[in-house]
């Protein structure tokens, strides 16, 4: 038996359960890595009531167990791939994505072998779901020169044919995969037309109806060569889609700038897409998960010990972003039970992959665009509120809470809440413009995208009221202006979106 154990020889996994079923893992589970920098409330809380008679003695009797709160907290990094599985829980919905060979929620396609002259990715089948001018972004090849960004020629159900080399790969690991990230427009075929101070993408030849979007969908416009881009500088950046018709996509968002009319003549426009999690209005897209959580506590002298909140729901995730630090979130669950295992019980079974890598998001440089400004309908990128921010944090809450029962230690079910996006901003003062959109309860939207290493995120409240605004003046520093955050359904159904970009170009980082 040890003396003791180190904090850093524990380990924090997760793993789904039957949806609807609490407390019941899914078969064959999968317990994926997190990496927490800190934990707050973490396992079961034990309440004890005393026996205290009146007595000569004057002395309590043992008490009783009468209940049991089980409840979990813990702080990380927000990278590209450490969450997004996990936030599903967080939205009640499943994530929306585009064409994939390993979809999230879908049966994978494993990829049989990479091929040259012909340059091809080979599977069984599944391959036909891309098409020819898709944009994918192929990882976990062996060789080097098989990842990255693609252009598919031709697609067939076994034989995925794209342009750039490859180099001969028999068996690809099976963590390589493709998706679909975007589409190359023919010659000159996508122009940029301005009506008023809406902004439209045109084409000829591209149906815009069949590129997967959906009306809330953000975009990227523009690729990293002056081939892939508009001459005008304001003409590439994120955009936000409002009306998908065949030949015309507008676009009611453009916060990198007021776009100007163009037409292409030989550019061949890439336009960039990521997955979408929002929180779904209609009831048959509202997914309630649950989980359980292991957290391993070192070895007993036999095996590993480990500890489990089961039926966990999530119940509230804040990120938080701060002058010159890492973007971190803050997850908080609600549970049904707590248990331990010692290491001769050892851990559950499943499968227990190992943590992709990937760097954190500082708050410096990886923050491209954040922009608060009032709605209107008639212009596509309207005057911010402010022009530089001092910090933020944006909450998603579910409101869950336990339901406890007699004969029941723990909780035999869990209530969900509204959904609510909250928080705070404190921005530089510029003008009144800010204040007088909180006096006058204005309709107000926020975004911010965090972009590095060839992706990133997209934050979008779509409709927000601003709270506080009451301007902090001290001796010898910049006029402060706190601000609260309250989101609303929109008229796009939902509070949030959130855009996850497996690729986009290096032109999206600056």
């Amino acid at each position: 038996m040890p003396n003791k154990q180190d904090s850093n020889s524990s380990g924090l996994r997760y793993a789904e359960e039957v949806i609807g079923t609490l407390g019941t893992l899914i078969a064959s589970p999968i317990w994926y890595p997190l990496e927490p920098n800190s934990y707050a409330d973490f396992g079961g809380e034990v309440s004890v009531v005393a026996r205290n008679p009146i007595s000569e003695g004057r002395q309590r009797k043992k008490g009783v167990i009468t209940d049991l709160d089980a409840s979990g907290g813990f702080n990380t990094d927000l990278s590209q791939f450490n969450l997004t599985r996990l936030l599903q829980g967080a939205f009640f919905a499943n994530i929306r994505e585009k064409d994939t060979t390993e979809p999230m929620n879908g049966t994978a396609i494993p990829l049989t072998g990479v091929t040259t002259g012909p340059e091809t990715y080979t599977a069984a089948s599944g391959l036909d779901a891309f098409g020819a001018d898709d944009l994918v972004f192929v990882s976990g090849c062996s060789t080097a020169a098989n990842n990255g960004l693609k252009t598919v020629t031709a697609a067939a159900a076994s034989v995925l044919t794209v342009s750039e080399t490859l180099t001969a790969e028999a068996s690809p690991p099976a963590a390589a995969k493709i998706e679909r990230v975007g589409i190359e427009g023919a010659a000159g075929d996508i122009d940029v037309l301005m009506s008023g101070s809406i902004a439209t993408l045109t084409s000829t030849a591209l149906d815009f109806t069949t590129l997967g979007l959906i009306v809330g969908e953000w975009i990227w416009i523009g690729g990293d060569n002056a081939t892939n881009q508009f001459a005008g500088a304001t003409n590439s950046g994120f955009a936000r889609v409002s009306i998908i018709a065949a030949n015309v996509l507008t676009l009611d968002k453009t916060p990198g700038g007021t776009m100007v009319t163009e037409a292409s003549t030989t550019e061949e426009i890439h336009l960039y897409f990521g997955n979408m999690l929002k929180n779904e209005p209609l009831a048959a897209n509202i997914i309630r998960r649950s989980y359980q959580f292991e957290r391993t506590l070192g070895d007993d002298g036999v095996a590993v010990q480990s500890e489990y909140i089961i039926g966990s729901m999530i119940n509230e995730v804040t990120f938080n972003i701060a002058t010159a630090d890492k973007l971190t979130t803050d997850l908080t669950l609600v549970s049904t039970d707590h248990e331990q295992r010692t290491g001769t019980v050892g851990v559950k079974a499943g499968t227990r992959p190992s943590i992709a890598v990937a760097t954190a998001f500082n708050t410096s440089s990886d923050v491209t665009h954040k922009k608060l400004y009032t709605l209107d309908a008639a212009d596509s990128n309207p005057t911010p509120l402010f022009a530089f921010l001092k910090e933020l944090t944006l909450t998603i809450s579910n409101n869950v809470t336990p339901d406890k029962a007699v004969g029941v230690l723990g909780a035999f079910d869990v209530s969900v809440g509204t959904f609510e996006i909250g928080g705070s901003m404190t921005a530089y003062f510029a003008d009144v413009a800010a204040v007088t959109a909180v006096r006058n309860n204005a309709n107000v939207t926020f975004d911010f995208s965090l972009v590095k290493e060839n992706a990133g995120f997209l934050f979008d409240v779509p409709l927000l009221a601003l709270g506080n605004g009451r301007l902090a003046v001290e001796q010898d520093q910049s006029i402060q202006l706190p601000l609260d955050v309250m989101a609303a359904e929109s008229a796009l159904g939902n509070t949030l979106t959130m855009m996850i970009f497996p690729y986009l170009p290096t032109l999206a980082e600056a």
